[in-house]
């Protein structure tokens, strides 16, 4: 039995890629043949991937994967073959956060739910790598639907960090960090709003760090870097860092006194994981997958109001009691993560699937 996967875009160190090739390492450990088959990738991984030009003639017994982030030609071809097919939904932010910004990746976006929708009829196994992303499946009538949390190397979060960099933010200033592109579900003008109210009524010693790109909607950034300047806010109160090698993230995380996510749409959020790694409490509010993530770790918020969310900003920073309850709550939510039985779900689910008639 073949067991393919099919990923529009193989990126190195991008979270479907490394998704991928843990699979395909699983797969190919069980005796199966098992290859990652994409569009496109980056330059060097042309010996862990073939092209989907290549793909081979496959049989009703076979297995082929689809990791969904995305419309693609992909989409149509796998509802075309003749294997077993499942996909893994790794969400697709709503057309309606980037049409004021970006008319076409909000076409984009549009495009990939009708893509979506039309797999719910041929796929035999539809997992999800959050809860919320399932109960998306769900509503859409795709069939065997369950979760399966997204891969998660806990092994490179232990490599040293850039200590130059973490001992220059570790001042006075309480550090309240974001990671995550600067893009508009993610709400980057409520972050600077937190902070505009935290300097003006609790203390001005306070820094911003958001680490993400910056470049995805330029537009956007621009407006959120005018605001953050009529707001009068210093360079220094608000920095944007862009994208940083694993080293300066990893000091970011441990410079830092809070996470802070205020974003409106996550399809997982994988920085709420890599803070309780790093034992940094979380403030975030409480949209889409972020409860199912965050589990009972964290402190949530049912709305964003900027007093009540600076006023929690500075508690979790602050208090000692309450910092240690959530440091503690984050490391019981990473003991469940790290225990799901990953390989007996995959043995399971595929020896559920080939069964089917």
């Amino acid at each position: 039995m073949r067991v393919d996967q099919l990923v529009p875009a193989f990126h190195r160190g991008d979270a479907i890629g490394d998704e991928a090739w843990e699979l395909r390492s699983f797969f190919r450990a069980e005796g199966h043949e098992s290859e990652i088959y994409c569009l496109g990738r980056d330059r060097g991984l042309e010996g862990e991937s073939r092209l989907f030009s290549e793909f081979p003639p496959l049989s009703a017994s076979d297995v082929t994967i689809l990791h969904f982030a995305l419309p693609s030609p992909l989409t149509a071809a796998l509802a075309a073959l003749p294997s077993k097919k499942a996909v893994i939904y790794h969400n697709i932010t709503p057309a309606e956060f980037f049409e004021d910004v970006n008319p076409e990746f909000a076409r984009i976006a549009r495009v990939g739910r009708e893509e979506l929708a039309r797999l719910a009829s041929v796929c035999d196994l539809s997992l999800a790598d959050s809860e919320y992303n399932r109960l998306e499946l769900a509503a859409l009538g795709f069939r065997n639907t369950a979760v399966f949390p997204l891969f998660v190397d806990f092994d490179k979060y232990t490599r040293p960090d850039h200590t130059l960099l973490r001992g220059l933010y570790r001042d006075d200033r309480v550090n309240i960090l974001f990671v995550g592109r600067v893009a508009p579900n993610k709400k980057i003008e409520n972050l600077i709003k937190t902070v505009f109210y935290y300097k003006k009524y609790i203390s001005p010693l306070v820094r911003l760090i958001i680490v993400g790109k910056t470049n995805t909607f330029p537009e956007y950034f621009a407006s959120v870097s005018r605001m953050a300047d009529e707001f009068y806010l210093k360079p220094g109160e608000v920095r944007f860092i862009g994208h940083v090698p694993d080293d300066e993230m990893y000091a970011l995380y441990r410079a830092s006194d809070v996470f802070l996510s205020l974003s409106e749409h996550e399809g997982f959020c994988l920085p709420l994981v890599e803070s309780m790694m790093f034992d940094l409490p979380i403030v975030a509010l409480g949209a889409a997958a972020v409860p199912y993530t965050l589990g009972e770790a964290g402190l949530v918020l049912h709305e964003f109001r900027p007093g009540r969310t600076a006023e929690a900003v500075h508690l979790a920073a602050k208090d000692p009691s309450l910092r240690a309850a959530l440091v503690e709550s984050g490391r019981r939510e990473l003991r469940r993560l790290k225990d799901f039985p990953r390989e007996a779900f995959l043995r399971d689910r595929l020896a559920a699937i080939q069964r089917l008639g």
